[in-house]
């Protein structure tokens, strides 16, 4: 889930509280999922919060996906500005979903 995130420009405190709450209850516009491609040996994530320096963490969401990260084939190949590439195998298998996070 994502978290409200009012304008620099705001003067209600009380849309700066509800932020604060949705972080400190968990929610963050830092997560996502994305389903690798079939066919290839990479697939680009659009991450907005994602920025070179930034860590990268899988977590599989179907069972092809724990075998891919299992093997040792499926890693964070890079992170640039609002995106990482996922290297992985080339296979045909369409359900490799990972949720991730992106921190930093």
């Amino acid at each position: 889930m994502s978290v409200f995130l009012p304008s620099t420009t705001e003067k209600d405190l009380s849309k700066y509280a509800l932020s604060l709450q949705q972080l400190a209850a968990g929610r963050s516009n830092a997560t996502g999922s994305v389903t690798l491609a079939a066919g290839a040996t990479s697939t680009t994530v659009a991450a907005p919060n994602c920025a070179p320096q930034s860590a990268v963490f899988l977590f599989p969401k179907t069972g092809n996906a724990a075998a891919a990260l299992a093997a040792g084939t499926t890693f964070i190949n890079s992170v640039g500005k609002q995106s990482f590439t996922i290297s992985h195998a080339n296979n045909a298998q369409t359900d490799r979903s990972f949720f991730y996070v992106c921190l930093g």
